[in-house]
């Protein structure tokens, strides 16, 4: 029995990955879209505009009533078919429904107050199945099982098909300081309110009703059906974070299907630089012409097939050649598989797109919205070759998850994991018109392993992203040179006085021989037995307002980006098992709230842990996510 590595290594697994099953027939496959005949740079990039947002009644917190819908979006190129997706709007606005979603605007110290409504229902009021294959075995939302099986890992007497019930969702702030009735808990989700829902079903998680009762204390607001109310403080540094679904077991299907989107937390001390940043960015009331000069870069990897749709594997089989036994024949889960990469790179919604710029200086804050795909990123003078690794122009990172670094770092590439984001300039100036540069990912076209010396994506397709075409000076640049720039200063942490020992574990079927990983898991470093599931009680429970070493022994051969909920944290070091420690990266020496943990490494962060509650941490690698890679951890009492 080959593994998942080796089936990929032969190229089997590539070929294989383009038999996709459609989202709407799980009997009949569709041919799938072949990459390379996508026509590229011929659709300009998308700029999200701003989310509106509801006239306030007094007081200072900004509101905002945002849902959920299924949609047709034009995400190939103009005269290939559109695409059904999901994506957050404005629910008085219905034009505002996209993918990524419009950005939310914030303020520092003032709060905002979002409603989030599940409304993935048709037009007759019926619930909308999922676009894409839910698999019903893994420790997943199971709204089939009522209140009192919900949250679990069902039991079947024979293996099941995919999930078709209702969609249950629930909205994390990545990079937010809530309270944790607002955090968007993957046990507090709630399905649609609609009208066919059987009655058996659970139509919200265990949490929901727990969180909509504390909310309504200390808000005196109350939830309604097919909804959650949250409100975000915004008491920390200005900084780049986004929004995306956090649903217990289907994470990665959700915000595959769309559901993403960039919130720019500005203001405040933190937001003061000695020197002019390149702007202006997205605003409300903009005119259609307005020139953006800072602008949202989400990039994705995706795969179409020919009719448009998003292709999602429905089988394990695509992922190592395993074709079963599943359970409960074996501890194999059928649909589900350690990790997908698509075979076309989107931004913004849109594939291999064009960005015309001027000769000037540009701000762009990247996110990486990719499921389990790590990108290498580079300016380069043209199209990827293997052989071409040399950046034509610098990215100058002034600022990383947590806001600004203590300085600005020239970078001739930039690595992001999932999850991750950095705020980058970007000098266009002296170029001549008529110049095309090329954003080109040397990032691997399969699992990370914390090397650079890995294979590059394939140059024709996943390793190129978009293209910058340079144009005539239209305005004056009034910005500061990068070198020039003067970043507020960044307060450290205090000296750590707890420190947890946390490992990064994968299993294999203890059932059939050589098939693994079938889960991917957190425990305790003090073996690698220690491995503890979602539902195991909680052991990593900080006292309000302490300072911990937390510490991520990575014993799979994978990087995994860790994410840890409702903090901000510094990067402490690396220590390879065969190596030197590893100060942090440049790019690294501000705030994060996701880390690299390189494999067969020990990867050292530093948390203050001020606000109780009851939040999560994780992997980020959406399929490890949702399949075992979460752990819950408390704050406080």
């Amino acid at each position: 029995m080959v593994t998942r590595r080796q089936f990929l290594k032969t190229g089997a697994g590539a070929a294989a990955m383009l038999a996709f099953r459609t989202a709407g027939s799980a009997a009949a496959t569709e041919r799938a879209l072949d990459p390379a005949a996508i026509p590229k740079y011929v659709a300009p990039l998308a700029i999200p505009p701003v989310m509106p947002n509801l006239p306030s009644p007094e007081g200072p917190v900004d509101h905002y009533m945002i849902g959920v819908r299924q949609f047709q979006q034009q995400i190939l190129p103009p005269g290939l078919p559109t695409t059904t997706v999901w994506g957050y709007g404005s629910v008085l606005h219905p034009r505002t429904f996209n993918t990524p979603a419009c950005t939310v605007e914030a303020t520092v110290d003032r709060p905002v107050r979002i409603t989030w409504i599940n409304e993935l229902v048709d037009g007759d009021g019926r619930y909308r199945p999922h676009l894409l294959p839910v698999d019903p075995t893994l420790h997943w939302a199971n709204p089939p099982g009522g209140p009192s099986k919900r949250d679990t890992r069902p039991r079947f007497a024979s293996t099941p098909g995919r999930y078709r019930g209702p969609v249950p969702i629930v909205t994390h702030l990545h990079g937010g300081h809530s309270w944790d009735d607002s955090d968007g808990h993957p046990e507090a989700w709630f399905l649609p309110a609609a009208r066919n829902i059987s009655a058996g079903y659970a139509r919200e998680g265990s949490l929901y009703s727990e969180f909509a009762h504390t909310f309504g204390i200390r808000e005196g607001v109350r939830w309604a059906a097919g909804s959650a109310v949250y409100q975000y403080a915004n008491d920390q540094r200005a900084a780049t974070q986004w929004f995306h679904d956090h649903t217990l077991g289907i994470t990665r299907l959700n915000v595959y299907a769309g559901l993403a989107g960039f919130y720019l937390l500005r203001g405040g001390p933190s937001d003061l630089p000695s020197g002019v940043l390149p702007g202006p960015a997205p605003r409300a009331g903009d005119a259609p012409t307005t020139r953006y000069h800072e602008i949202p870069i989400l990039i994705q990897d995706k795969s179409f097939s020919a009719g448009g749709s998003l292709l999602y594997p429905d089988s394990r089989r695509l992922s190592d050649g395993f074709s079963g036994p599943y359970v409960p024949r074996s501890d194999v889960s059928p649909i589900w598989v350690p990790e997908f990469f698509g075979t076309t790179m989107t931004v913004n919604g849109r594939t291999w797109p064009d960005l015309h710029v001027e000769p000037r200086r540009y701000r762009f804050r990247f996110l990486n919205g990719c499921n389990s795909r790590f990108l290498d990123l580079k300016i380069a003078s043209g199209p990827p070759a293997k052989s071409a690794r040399t950046a034509a122009l610098p990215f100058w990172q002034i600022g990383s998850d947590g806001g600004f670094l203590p300085s600005p770092v020239q970078l001739g590439g930039l690595l992001l994991a999932p999850a991750e984001r950095a705020d980058v300039i970007v000098d266009f100036t002296g170029i001549p018109a008529g110049t095309q540069l090329f954003l080109i990912n040397e990032g691997p076209d399969g699992p990370y392993r914390g090397a650079r010396s890995a294979p590059p994506a394939n140059p024709a397709t996943t390793g190129q992203v978009m293209r910058f075409t340079v144009g005539p000076l239209v305005d004056q640049d009034t910005s500061v040179p990068p070198s020039e720039l003067r970043l507020p200063t960044l307060n450290r942490l205090g000296a750590a006085r707890l420190t947890r020992r946390l490992a990064l574990l994968e299993h294999s079927s203890a059932v059939v021989a050589g098939v693994g990983p079938i889960a991917a898991l957190l425990g305790s470093s003090e073996s690698r037995g220690s491995a503890k599931m979602w539902a195991d009680p909680i052991t990593e429970n900080p006292a309000t307002g302490s300072t911990e070493m937390w510490e991520f022994h990575n014993f799979t051969p994978d990087a995994h980006p860790m994410h840890v909920h409702e903090v901000q944290f510094e990067v402490v070091d690396r220590r390879p098992s065969n190596g030197l420690t590893q100060l942090p990266e440049p790019g690294e020496r501000g705030f994060k709230d996701t880390v690299i943990a390189p494999p067969n490494a020990i990867t050292r962060i530093k948390a203050t842990f001020d606000r109780p509650g009851l939040f999560v941490w994780h992997c980020h690698v959406l399929e490890h996510e949702d399949n075992e890679m979460m752990r819950p951890y408390r704050i406080g009492a």
